[in-house]
């Protein structure tokens, strides 16, 4: 069922490189660009060069379900399905490609291509899919019928969110984007609680989302926050979040998000690149037949909340808001269905129509999210053909689940998920 676009030839480059390498040899490329003999030489390393025993085990039965992480001079792998601790870390000690040397501006240029990875994994998901296809004729009739007609919602049309203009609404923002997943098991709990419960709260308490108090909140804690009367869904994992946070903004960017956004130059796409190196909860990736697949949802919609609050200055001035893409939740896959740009299986459509649960990082979910990715960016290339008009992915992705959360009777899917 996979589409019969032909691969870009932006997506050719990423995909024959990575096919030329192990998966854990690519994923370092990635990573360290700047240091192409790396890999070779930690396949070959000796145990005596890694701290730990565990660690040398370990690194003998990598499997692709793990994604690596450079920071410090420690490498480290992750399991992207729970995003919980390092499971494996070593430092690395180079015993005959020199001595690696890291700035912290390198870090980010090192991530410099995220966006492109989301992109182009999207574009390689959508090329091969079983279960979800983009429909052309139904992008083409979706285009013809907006004509000159191109939706603008309001960021905060709804009146929910905090907004002073200054450093507080900016934490404010990073604290809701790092809650902002997995409300559809509580079917009274939707985004308006969060963003208003935490609205709320700063307007009682400046100080509430200091980065001190985010490392000592409870389940119970951010429940009374929100007035909830039940255990969130997914509560240990937010609190877990929430600590993560408070932890390395107060390590790296005194304790201050406006600090971390400051520190990407009015770049969205390297703020983006930022927040996946150093908040472990936000690393968006799946594995797809084989291959990495970047996603980036909740570090995308901070990019896209900060330009929308502060209407494309200040703190929301960025240079390239254009990198971004559509955020692939539950209710961007719907709205796109609805207007017959993407076609379901009559198997995931009858999984999605009964409110049976879609394990996260199945081949239905990754299809879900990246088609709706790759359907987006088609659409805005069509808008720019059709009509001659630019449009912001950020606003499709506005319009689309504006739209979807007032159609409440709307068939979405239910993953299990801190990244939406």
């Amino acid at each position: 069922m996979g589409n019969s676009n032909s691969m870009t030839s932006h997506e050719s480059c990423f995909f024959g490189f990575a096919s030329r390498l192990s998966t854990l040899q690519f994923i370092c490329h990635q990573l360290l660009p700047e240091v192409p003999n790396l890999t070779a030489h930690l396949l070959r390393t000796k145990p005596n060069n890694l701290h730990g025993k565990r660690a040398s085990r370990r690194l003998s039965r990598m499997h692709t379900t793990y994604l690596i992480n450079w920071q410090c001079g420690t490498l480290q792998w992750y399991n992207p399905t729970t995003s919980m601790s390092p499971c494996i870390s070593f430092r690395y000690l180079p015993t005959r490609v020199g001595t690696v040397k890291r700035s912290s501006s390198s870090r980010c240029s090192a991530f410099g291509t995220a966006m492109d990875q989301v992109k182009a994994t999207a574009a390689f998901v959508a090329n091969r899919s079983s279960h979800v296809v983009v429909d052309s004729a139904g992008l083409e009739k979706v285009v013809e019928n907006i004509q000159d007609k191109i939706p603008k919602i309001e960021w905060d049309f709804e009146g929910i969110h905090y907004f002073d203009s200054g450093p507080l609404t900016v934490q404010y923002l990073f604290v809701l984007d790092t809650l902002n997943f997995c409300f559809w098991p509580d079917k009274n709990l939707n985004y308006d609680d969060l963003a208003s419960g935490l609205k709320e709260a700063l307007e009682n308490d400046k100080s509430v989302f200091d980065a001190d108090h985010l490392q000592k909140f409870t389940g119970l804690q951010l429940r009374n926050l929100l007035k909830w009367p039940r255990p969130l869904p997914l509560e240990d994992e937010r609190v877990r979040l929430l600590h993560e946070v408070g932890f390395e903004l107060e390590r790296s960017f005194g304790g201050k998000a406006s600090n971390l956004v400051e520190s990407c130059g009015r770049s969205a796409a390297k703020l983006v690149a930022t927040i996946a190196s150093h908040f472990p909860g936000f690393r968006d990736h799946s594995v797809y037949k084989g291959h990495q697949i970047f996603l980036y949802k909740r570090a995308q919609i901070f990019a896209a909340d900060l330009y929308g609050a502060f209407k494309g200055q200040g703190y929301g001035d960025f240079n390239d808001i254009s990198s971004i893409t559509i955020f692939a939740d539950y209710i961007v896959p719907a709205m796109l269905r609805k207007l017959g740009v993407l076609k379901y299986s009559s198997t995931l459509a009858s999984i999605i129509e009964s409110n049976k649960e879609i394990v996260s990082g199945s081949e239905e979910e990754v299809e879900l999210r990246a088609c709706s990715i790759y359907a987006v960016e088609k659409m805005r290339d069509l808008i720019s053909v059709k009509l001659g008009k630019q449009v912001l992915s950020v606003e499709l992705d506005l319009w689309l689940w504006a739209y979807g959360v007032q159609n409440p009777s709307l068939p979405y899917h239910r993953t299990l998920s801190i990244y939406y």
